[in-house]
């Protein structure tokens, strides 16, 4: 998918243009709020690959197997020509030579999309998801904020009524993964920011609806673990281990036992993390009075070594005292850290 590449900047396009996969394929005006639906599956499918491949040129031959599988009728070239010619019509405005753009052009090999500057659902969401990945350990705040923008992107299975071929059905599959492991990484946020007595029903439901997939069981067993269910968090993964043995037969990986013997132990790793705090400030030092200075002789002292032994001697004083307060400072910055790490009830540091 090659919406708004620098290969395409001979072709104006419309800004006004988006194109949808996450649900059924259309075409969205965002200046007027038109939106252009395919009426028939094959109009859709070939809506859906050539958006898939925009940008790029999609031969006769695979666009006939996308639409009509092993199986083409007879006059495959001439049914593909005359529903290229009709999404042509209809993205135009259903004027053959309407709109001032050419979507769709015809090249000697097959035909391509041209999106021009048109934006794509589908690349939003891999931004927003990016981003949000990217945000995950120093924000996780934000980082939610990101990958629910990301998710709220989707109106249904990618590609939902375009699938019967395999171009679509493969993107179709590759989304459908992706909004997964936004999904889950969506929840490893939530319990980074310490919602995790919000999110624990809706991991109990995304566990049933993808049993197979170990990271959901993982967050749903920790979710539970900071709620102070460990009992219920200890049959998640027995439940998630008689899956796994029955459907695939093959025991849980190494994370999720992980998961597991850190709740079985009440490891400290599985707390909430905490946000950092800035380092503490030191504690006033207690004041001392300043060591008396003992004047210079004057320079006509009629004896110069006895005054360079007499400086030499304050400078050792002054010394010896900077290294005591030093000593000092450290003491009480280390008795103050200490008491500020002193655990109080529920777990919780001051």
């Amino acid at each position: 998918m090659d919406f708004g590449a620098h290969g395409a900047r001979d072709v104006p396009g419309d800004a006004g243009v988006d194109f949808r996969i996450l649900g059924p394929v259309e075409v969205f005006d965002r200046r007027t709020g038109a939106c252009i639906v395919p009426s028939g599956s094959k109009q859709r499918a070939l809506l859906g690959a050539l958006v898939v491949r925009a940008g790029h040129v999609l031969s006769a031959e695979r666009l006939i197997h996308e639409l009509w599988g092993d199986r083409p009728p007879v006059s495959a070239a001439n049914a593909l020509q005359a529903h290229v010619a009709r999404l042509r019509r209809l993205l135009q405005g259903g004027a053959p030579d309407g709109g001032g753009h050419e979507w769709i052009a015809t090249r000697s090999m097959g035909y391509l999309l041209r999106p021009g500057r048109a934006t794509a659902d589908a690349q939003r969401f891999h931004r927003l998801s990016a981003e949000g990945r990217a945000a995950l350990a120093s924000d996780p705040v934000h980082a939610a904020e990101l990958l629910r923008g990301a998710l709220a992107l989707w109106r249904g299975p990618a590609l939902e009524g375009s699938t019967q071929g395999p171009i679509c059905t493969v993107e179709a599959d590759r989304l459908e993964e992706l909004r997964l492991t936004t999904l889950e990484t969506l929840h490893d946020a939530n319990l980074r920011s310490g919602r995790h007595a919000e999110i624990t029903r809706d991991l109990e439901r995304l566990t049933a609806s993808h049993p197979m997939r170990e990271r959901l069981y993982d967050l749903h067993m920790l979710a539970l673990y900071r709620c102070g269910r460990q009992t219920e968090a200890l049959g998640v993964y027995e439940r998630a281990r008689r899956r796994l043995v029955d459907e695939l037969g093959v025991e849980p990986g190494p994370a999720l036992r992980e998961r597991m013997e850190a709740i079985l132990h009440h490891a400290p790793s599985l707390t909430v993390p905490r946000p950092a705090l800035p380092a503490p400030l030191a504690p006033p030092v207690p004041f001392t009075p300043p060591v008396p200075f003992t004047p210079l002789a004057p320079a006509t002292s009629p004896d110069p070594h006895a005054a360079l032994l007499e400086l030499g001697r304050e400078i050792a004083r002054l010394g010896d005292r900077i290294e005591s307060l030093s000593r000092e400072q450290e003491e009480l910055i280390r008795r103050f850290n200490l008491l500020a790490a002193v655990p109080v009830p529920g777990g919780q540091l001051v």
